[in-house]
């Protein structure tokens, strides 16, 4: 992939890099390896900001993951679906090893949902069994699953985290299953920034070929420390940091959450190397004022993905001597389609997100026709290849939509294709706004932005209107201490933008509607702009 060649193939299509093999193995099979290969380097580090951090080996790692297999097949058979309902903890993982070892199914679900969004899931899912953490943000957690058990009849099973010694000691005896690398792994529901979540069916093949493929894209080996503050409940916190980490021979240290003092505090401490996240976190690593207080020497390289990088964040920590690289994909997608590389040699590769992992091709179509557009024309991104889900659970409208017959995934972002074979990205396709027949991308507007000395974060989304037939609105968060000025943040682009693609409307808000993962939810910002709150 360093290789930086142009393509005389005059369409946007980007055939798959096929020097790395896709491996045929479990998750469970993942471990053991890892177990052998490693047995006595840390794996895993508990790390809450309080008491004595527990930490396993590799083999300590598969011990205790097989004992919550047969602690899990004590109640549940292979093949059903156990949701785990919880923040990030070190029994996250050995609940996510442990199921993948049982040969069971597990649905992830976001700690943060009230009744009827995790009632949804659960029934949705078909969960059998749910694994919960008692309390959450001052939040009953167990009286909330009491209260939504009346509308799940399949559900027969809740186990509190806090009889986790209980849960442990009413293991099987019986031998563990054989797994199949094509049995779905997990079902993953996607974000919510357009409306209500899917169930994504991710193979064990699925999520550990694509974890490993990411890691060794990035080059992580087996000396690298990865400080992981994505939410485990998310492919990026499961999968990527977690399945790259084990398959590379890293320590995977985890915080209970994102907490920008605590990140830097583990990374000194525990002299982490590769820090994970959404551009929202670094950023707020960077503004701290503990970040000079720290000796953050070890820490070389920042891994970017699940939201768009502005280049000028990338560019502050380039000045405090990080490495950035940058991916993009989807819970689709298992969920990574393209990254950068380290050093990567494209003049240009910060406005982009690099070229298809290893085993992915992908192309950019014109939605409309579906025809592959000239390479350089902005289109939709469809990707193939190994990581791409099974299907969406019990919706097979949901699924034909999303992948076409000849095994395309539709990816609903917009992006191009360059002479290199990199992509950028414009936004989702929902969210272009057109403007009396110009199209206007929101991303090339909050790009500009995010290089104005008094802009902490931006969003830019299309209103409708009389006139033009859609408008841009801003909505900008200011750094503290700083005063919202509209008109000179209308100037500020009208020096850098064609004048159509400036907003004429501002709106500075605290903070902006995301996902678990960190992507903005645009259609909340639209919805509650049009019912005269954008503040909410």
């Amino acid at each position: 992939m360093a290789d930086l060649r142009s393509f005389s193939d005059p369409l946007s299509y980007q055939a798959a890099d096929r020097s790395q093999p896709i491996l045929d193995l479990a998750i469970g099979d993942v471990l053991r390896t890892a177990a052998d290969s490693w047995p006595h380097r840390t794996a895993l580090v508990d790390g809450s900001p309080h008491g004595r951090r527990h930490r396993w080996t590799f083999t300590d790692l598969l011990r205790d993951a097989e004992a919550v297999a047969r602690a899990l097949l004590h109640r549940f058979a292979p093949g059903e679906h156990v949701a785990i309902w919880s923040a990030n903890q070190p029994e996250w993982v050995l609940i996510e090893f442990g199921a993948a070892l049982a040969g069971l199914t597990l649905v992830t679900v976001n700690p943060a949902y009230l009744r009827d969004e995790l009632a949804f899931v659960l029934r949705q899912s078909q969960a059998c069994g749910v694994i919960v953490q008692d309390s959450y943000r001052n939040r009953d957690l167990l009286a909330i699953i009491d209260d939504a058990r009346t509308a799940l009849p399949a559900l027969r099973e809740v186990i509190p985290l806090s009889s986790w010694p209980a849960f442990i000691a009413s293991r099987a005896s019986a031998s563990l299953p054989a797994v199949a690398c094509n049995d779905v792994a997990q079902i993953q529901y996607t974000s919510g920034t357009t409306g209500a979540p899917k169930g994504a069916r991710l193979t064990h093949r699925n999520l550990a070929n694509n974890a490993r493929l990411f890691a060794q894209t990035i080059g992580a080996d087996d000396h690298d420390v990865w400080i992981n503050p994505m939410p485990m409940f998310h492919t990026a916190g499961c999968s990527l940091i977690t399945l790259g980490a084990l398959q590379t021979g890293g320590t995977h240290v985890l915080p209970p959450g994102f907490d920008a003092d605590l990140m830097l505090r583990l990374i000194e401490e525990e002299r982490g190397t590769i820090s994970g996240g959404v551009p929202t976190m670094l950023g707020r690593m960077l503004d701290s004022p503990a970040l000079d207080r720290h000796d953050l020497s070890s820490w070389r390289k920042v891994m970017l993905g699940g939201a768009p990088v502005p280049p000028e964040l990338v560019r502050r920590a380039q000045a405090r001597g990080l490495t950035v690289v940058i991916g993009f994909g989807q819970t689709e997608a298992s969920p990574y389609v393209t990254h950068t590389l380290p050093d990567d040699p494209h003049p240009d590769w910060i406005t982009t997100v690099g070229r298809p992992l290893p085993q992915t091709e992908i192309k950019i179509i014109d939605p409309d026709s579906g025809e592959t557009l000239p390479r350089g024309r902005i289109g939709e991104i469809c990707a193939r290849g190994y990581s791409v889900m099974k299907d969406y659970f019990n919706d097979p409208q949901g699924t034909a939509s999303a992948i076409d017959a000849d095994g395309w995934l539709h990816t609903g972002d917009l992006g191009s294709l360059d002479d290199y074979g990199y992509c950028r990205v414009q936004g989702r396709r929902r969210d272009l706004i057109i403007r009396g027949g110009e199209n206007i991308y929101p991303r090339e507007i909050e790009d500009v932005l995010h290089t104005h000395p008094a802009v902490l974060d931006a969003s830019v989304v299309g209103i409708p209107d009389a006139d033009w037939g859609e408008v841009p609105v801003g909505f900008v968060i200011l750094k503290p201490n700083q005063q919202g000025d509209a008109d000179e943040l209308m100037q500020f682009c009208r020096a850098r933008l064609a004048s159509y693609k400036v907003p004429r409307t501002w709106r500075f808000v605290a903070q902006f509607p995301q996902t678990a993962s960190g992507k903005i939810q645009k259609f909340k910002l639209r919805d509650d702009y049009l019912g005269g709150d954008p503040a909410r």
